[in-house]
């Protein structure tokens, strides 16, 4: 399911919903070896039968052929909402690349592919999909729909995102994360995509937010999206580097070995205490390295929609 063995080097610009296809036909015909044996290729026109449910629209061909009871589903159904929630603050356009593509991602462009590959499955299944795209306010806001015409307009909102940088742009999360909670009317599938560099948790800012959404009745994810090569491990080399602050704008230089140890220990802390805090208030937390491929984002979708489900 790796994009790079399909499309090496292609730009994400203009790209975005092949590109997002790609992985998700490479995920979905790999899906027979992984844990959810249930999910059908078939699952844009049909759904597992549940006991109990009405056996009016059994589909009894496809269970002659594959001794699995399916219902048919059609297009007026809307079992599901998702809502994604992105972070379009400075610090998520790092690592800092000449050119973008598939090969070498940012934290702006994996997460916005990760939402792309996520329509993917939501478009296949007639489910619908909003978005909130904020940094020092909330740039752009849509709410969920199913329809094709909607879906583009998400994906040419997500590349417009990848292709233009914001200059030293900080953000509260926990801000717009209230008002976000406020507009979402409907109980909703919710992703939030984000670095969260910004965040003091002992404070408690960013889960009063949070929770503000779970008192809503929907179902939160939180993609602690990094690159961990640097961000977490703090792999610089020995050599002198000068280090700049994306979001502010001031920087520093100094020997990055020197500091590595207390680095990587003070970032093992906030990480610890961010899945804490989330395990406390039921949130689902996802550690999301934007050097990997997509199989960890779209393995938390299918147990998400498994419990909506359930």
């Amino acid at each position: 399911m790796d994009i790079k063995n399909a499309s090496k080097q292609a730009s994400l610009i203009n790209n975005l919903p092949l590109l997002a296809s790609q992985v998700v036909e490479g995920f979905i015909s790999g899906i027979h070896k992984s844990p959810f044996h249930g999910y059908s290729a078939e699952f844009a026109e049909h759904k597992l039968y549940n006991k109990g449910e009405s056996t009016k629209h059994i589909d009894w061909k496809l269970f002659a052929k594959t001794d699995k009871l399916y219902t048919k589903k059609y297009e007026e159904e809307t079992n599901l909402r998702c809502h994604f929630i992105l972070d379009q603050s400075s610090s998520m356009y790092y690592p800092e690349y000449d050119q973008i593509n598939t090969e070498q991602l940012d934290k702006i462009s994996f997460s916005a592919l990760s939402i792309a590959c996520i329509m993917q499955l939501l478009k296949k299944q007639r489910d619908a999909a909003g978005i909130s795209i904020y940094d020092q306010k909330l740039n752009f806001q849509a709410r969920e729909k199913g329809s094709d015409r909607h879906f583009r307009m998400i994906y040419s909102k997500l590349e417009e995102v990848i292709q233009n940088r914001n200059e030293s742009y900080t953000t509260n999360t926990y801000k717009f994360l209230h008002e976000i909670a406020e507009n979402l009317k409907r109980r909703s599938l919710v992703f939030l995509f984000s670095d969260l560099f910004q965040y003091d948790v002992s404070k408690g800012e960013l889960f009063e937010a949070l929770r503000h959404l779970k008192y809503n009745k929907h179902q939160v994810v939180l993609f602690h999206t990094l690159d961990y090569k640097t961000e977490v491990n703090f792999d610089f080399g020995s050599s002198p580097k000068r280090f700049f602050d994306l979001e502010t704008g001031s920087k520093i230089d100094l020997y990055a070995d020197q500091i590595e140890k207390e680095y990587k220990q003070k970032m093992s802390s906030f990480i610890e205490e961010l899945k804490m805090t989330c395990a406390k208030y039921k949130i689902r937390y996802v550690e999301t390295d934007v050097r990997k491929n997509f199989e960890k984002v779209l393995s938390t979708y299918l147990v998400e929609t498994q419990k909506l489900n359930a």
